[in-house]
């Protein structure tokens, strides 16, 4: 594929991570919504209206509409069978986090992206944006040594009732819908996961909502926490023998950081983000199809098995299974 190719998206799913997609395409270059599905015939048809692509009546007819990529947008308990349904027909895939709810999925889905030789990757968004680059590069230029702690979480007591994110039925629960984060935070700066403590609580509805996680990893310590029933701040500290950063929040969708060194220096960085902030990850993702790249450089296929593995332990160790595990 050439690099000026226009490549031609679809999305399964059309709500709001969804629209947030399509207004992000618009940013990166060479690139066109043409087609969009979701279960609801309503939702769907105004979706389509909305963005000006076209609407699809069921999955089989989206995958053969002859579209390059699919963006999976749907809720959590769908993201394996969408891949690899999208996958198995010779298309690649960028699906939202978490790319499965459990180890044993994520392994089917990269099973079949090797299968299809496709490109496979777990929309994870904070890596891509301009902050974190700039300060990954701010890092390595002025090091405080071998990052050693990772404190991050977020806790959320605004989301309603009705929320998926209270659905046993869809695996919600704070560790997949929120806690995910963190978890990439911890593996990005300090590799697999070694050893997993977990406290919480499981609510009404039987998901998670808060969970506290102390982690041992290849190369340091992890404190992470997230969830549904507290208002918690959404900062990351990452720190070294030479000091320490803070994100400051929110975190995941990162604008500023403040780096203090041992020495008493303290820099200020920043860099704001355009679009709706998933163009970056998208941009990502649409060189690697064009260099005919098959894995992530940034989101490892390996990085996405650390951060399940790491919710796969919290979840047995608060006794939550979901349906079919």
């Amino acid at each position: 594929m050439r690099d000026d190719a226009v490549i031609r998206w679809g999305i399964v799913g059309a709500g709001r991570i969804a629209r947030r997609f399509a207004a992000s395409l618009k940013h990166v270059p060479h690139t066109r919504l043409a087609a969009v599905w979701s279960r609801r015939e309503e939702t769907t048809t105004a979706f389509a209206r909305d963005t000006g692509c076209a609407a699809f009546p069921n999955l089989e007819a989206l995958l053969s509409a002859g579209i390059d990529a699919v963006y999976i947008a749907t809720l959590q308990d769908t993201h394996a069978q969408y891949a690899i349904a999208a996958l198995d027909a010779g298309l690649h895939v960028l699906c939202e986090k978490p790319a499965t709810i459990n180890g044993a999925q994520l392994e089917r889905v990269i099973d079949a992206s090797h299968r299809a030789g496709r490109l496979f990757m777990e929309a994870m968004k904070p890596p891509f944006y301009p902050l974190y680059r700039k300060l990954r590069a701010h890092l390595a230029a002025d090091p405080i040594g071998e990052i050693g702690l990772v404190r991050a979480g977020c806790a959320v007591s605004t989301v309603p009732a009705d929320h998926p994110s209270f659905s046993f039925e869809h695996a919600g629960g704070a560790l997949l819908d929120i806690g995910i984060y963190e978890m990439f935070l911890a593996v990005d700066w300090l590799g697999a996961p070694l050893e997993i403590q977990t406290t919480g609580r499981l609510g009404p509805t039987g998901v998670d909502t808060f969970a506290a996680l102390n982690c041992r990893h290849e190369r340091g310590i992890a404190q992470l926490f997230c969830g549904l029933d507290l208002y918690g701040k959404g900062d990351a500290l990452l720190a070294g023998p030479a000091g320490h950063v803070t994100i400051h929040e929110n975190w995941w969708n990162p604008v500023r950081a403040t780096v203090r060194y041992a020495d008493g220096r303290s820099v200020e960085l920043e860099a704001p983000f355009e679009g709706g902030g998933l163009n970056y990850e998208t941009e990502h993702f649409c060189e690697l199809l064009r260099a005919g790249t098959l894995e992530s450089p940034v989101m490892t296929h390996d990085t996405s098995r650390h951060m399940i593995a790491m919710a796969d332990a919290a979840r047995a160790a608060l006794g939550l299974r979901f349906a079919g595990e």
